[in-house]
C-alpha cells in the first residue's frame, strides 16, 4: 500500500481553518477535510474534478 501525498489548497482558508486537500489517487483525484482526515474522502475522475474547479471558478465570490 502506497501512502498518498495530500496537499492543501492554496485557497483554504486561514482564519476558521478551513481547508481542503486534494492528492492524485488511482484512480482518480481525492478531496478530503484537513481538519478531520481520518473521517474519508471522495475520489472524483479527473474529468469530474476538472469540471468542479470550472465550477468553482466561475461561482461569484
Amino acid at each position: 500500500m502506497t501512502r498518498q501525498s495530500w496537499r492543501k489548497s492554496s485557497h483554504s482558508g486561514t482564519q476558521q481553518g478551513d481547508c481542503v486537500e486534494v492528492a492524485d489517487l488511482i484512480p482518480g483525484i481525492g478531496i478530503r477535510d484537513s481538519k478531520d482526515p481520518d473521517l474519508g474522502h471522495l475520489t472524483l475522475t479527473s474529468e469530474s474534478f476538472a469540471g468542479l474547479i470550472r465550477s468553482l471558478k466561475q461561482t461569484p465570490k
